[in-house]
């Protein structure tokens, strides 16, 4: 029997949550991604020890100080990431612009400028933002403008109504972040996957997506165990950690599907406005909580990064 991985991969798109170029080119799958957290996971990595040098030495050639030269190794280890797959690399903006719509817009033409300098097609990338309601705006207008976008730190319906009136290419609801509060919120240790806030988060805007005929693409993200990925076999995309897919490739059980296109004549959904926006996530406290946190982890590893290439800079 195929494996696990092998029988999800006939019902979802795998994209790979790493930004190491050998584990890439190990579990091939059709997409990958980059952030602040993946760049400080690649300086360690012999792969890319070569690229991080050559980007370096421009970057002290030209004078760059360290936040010109993490914008330009991060597309440049996100190009490299581009010829180990077929599909697309998400680069994410810097998450101090998660508040501010035109800085964003600003950023993420330079992110598509660099990668066209590179040889890297506009059609290669996603732009990965935030869902905050500045972030949602910024990509509403990156879409106008020809550039796909992946909304990130998702946790709530609310964020992705407002992605989907915005007509973002594809959105990243998190699982694992989800399942963390309420275990620790509820003082609950384990969760069956049908149970599972955060599969339970994952499955509910697949199926409001779906019985509206929304086209934006739904990639269930942050796993924490192999069950959870299971449990939204069939979703549109799954982005999955090296760990996770080698334990997925080694198990050679059954794997049902679980979520199917709906078959009903779509309804228009009714567009939600900002007050609305804000009044659902305000009630909503895990997801008001998590969306925070991660700006402010993203921040803090982008800070770890800067200090990092500021020493090599010097």
């Amino acid at each position: 029997m195929p494996s696990a991985l092998q029988q999800l991969q006939e019902m979802t798109v795998i994209v790979a949550d790493t930004g190491d170029a050998a584990e890439i080119a190990k579990h091939k799958p059709v997409d990958c991604t980059t952030n602040p957290s993946l760049v400080l996971g690649a300086l360690d990595s012999p792969a890319t020890g070569d690229l991080i040098a050559t980007e370096v030495a421009t970057a002290k050639a030209k004078a760059f100080d360290a936040a010109a030269l993490c914008d330009t190794l991060t597309v440049a280890i996100g190009a490299n990431l581009a010829s180990l797959v077929p599909g697309r690399v998400s680069t994410e903006v810097d998450a101090r612009l998660s508040f501010d719509v035109d800085a964003s817009v600003r950023r993420a033409h330079g992110i598509i400028t660099d990668y066209d300098r590179r040889g890297v097609a506009k059609d290669r990338v996603l732009i990965k933002l935030a869902s905050t309601w500045e972030g949602i705006k910024a990509a509403e207008q990156l879409e106008r403008d020809g550039i796909n976008c992946n909304l990130t730190l998702l946790f709530s319906l609310e964020q992705a109504k407002a992605c989907a009136d915005a007509g973002v290419f594809l959105i990243s609801p998190f699982v694992g972040r989800i399942t963390d509060w309420f275990k620790k919120a509820h003082g609950i240790e384990h969760y069956a996957p049908d149970e599972d806030p955060g599969v339970q988060s994952v499955r509910e805007i697949y199926h409001h997506y779906k019985a509206h005929g929304i086209k934006t693409v739904v990639m269930g993200a942050s796993f924490r165990s192999a069950e959870q990925v299971k449990a939204l076999a069939g979703c549109d995309r799954l982005t999955i950690s090296p760990k996770l897919l080698s334990e997925l490739g080694a198990d050679d059980g059954d794997l049902p599907r679980t979520l199917f296109e709906d078959t009903t004549v779509p309804t228009k959904a009714e567009a939600l406005q900002e007050a609305d926006f804000r009044w659902g996530l305000n009630g909503n406290a895990m997801a008001t909580e998590k969306l925070a946190e991660g700006i402010r982890n993203f921040d803090k590893d982008h800070q770890k990064l800067l200090k990092i290439l500021t020493d090599k800079l010097s």
